[in-house]
């Protein structure tokens, strides 16, 4: 199975879009403009296949000499982000393409990675949803504390990993399985149902869902502006002999 490129994208925010009989679907706009190839990844030259993509303008000056020297290689104004993406060896994208909104088709399923919202330091019961302690009884000040942590004699220790007060938040998590319900190619948006990891305005990747094939009509090797990408071929369902619908 063929392994795309993803993209890069900023979270705009959450709306909502009206279906058939007014029923409304909950999305997430994600901006993927600007999204450029800078460098490819090649097995037999670096021992992978993988594809670099850039996001976001940034100003010379705010770049340090090593990577305006990369960038000007690939023939790249300088970005603000980059990531590589592993590909397989049939879906390698030329450097300098811009690629599109249109990578992702309406209807594909897709895995979405962003930085969860940092909480600072949380106690047990919003950290992990523990019960606290009881309101009565002798218990005094220490209401929504996690209580005893280790043990009297054997082992005599707290073990590793114990679900304790302290940081929450801030962590890469990634979301699966969200359906594109519109792309917008013009303003390179594209809408996503549900919630995905981040705030407003965090940089987030998508990718193809790892767990599904590509479906039929995404372009391959990629989605680019300027260009007719050849699409997935998917073989036709044969219909039943009997002439009944599935």
């Amino acid at each position: 199975m063929s392994q795309r490129t993803g993209l890069i994208g900023r979270k705009l925010g959450m709306t909502r879009l009206f279906g058939e009989g007014g029923a409304h679907v909950p999305v997430t706009v994600i901006d993927v403009s600007g999204n450029v190839v800078v460098a490819q990844r090649l097995s037999d030259r670096d021992g992978y296949t993988a594809v670099q993509v850039g996001y976001g303008t940034a100003k010379p000056k705010n770049v340090s000499q090593p990577e305006r020297g990369h960038f000007a290689k690939a023939s790249v104004e300088p970005r603000q982000r980059l990531k590589e993406f592993r590909v397989s060896d049939d879906a390698v994208v030329d450097i300098g393409a811009e690629l599109s909104a249109d990578h992702f088709v309406e209807g594909q399923l897709v895995d979405v990675t962003g930085t969860t919202i940092g909480k600072g330091f949380a106690g047990a019961m919003k950290r992990h949803g523990f019960g606290g302690l009881r309101a009565s009884h002798g218990v005094s000040i220490s209401h929504r504390s996690h209580g005893s942590t280790g043990q009297n004699q054997d082992p005599g220790k707290v073990f590793k990993g114990k679900k304790m007060a302290g940081h929450m938040g801030a962590k890469q998590r990634t979301a699966q399985h969200l359906k594109v319900v519109r792309v917008d190619s013009d303003r390179g948006l594209i809408l996503l149902k549900g919630a995905i990891p981040g705030s407003e305005g965090g940089i987030v990747y998508l990718r193809d869902s790892v767990r599904r094939p590509l479906p039929e009509g995404a372009p391959m090797p990629a989605g680019t502006k300027g260009a007719v990408a050849a699409v997935v071929d998917e073989a036709p369902v044969e219909a039943p002999a009997d002439g009944s619908e599935e």
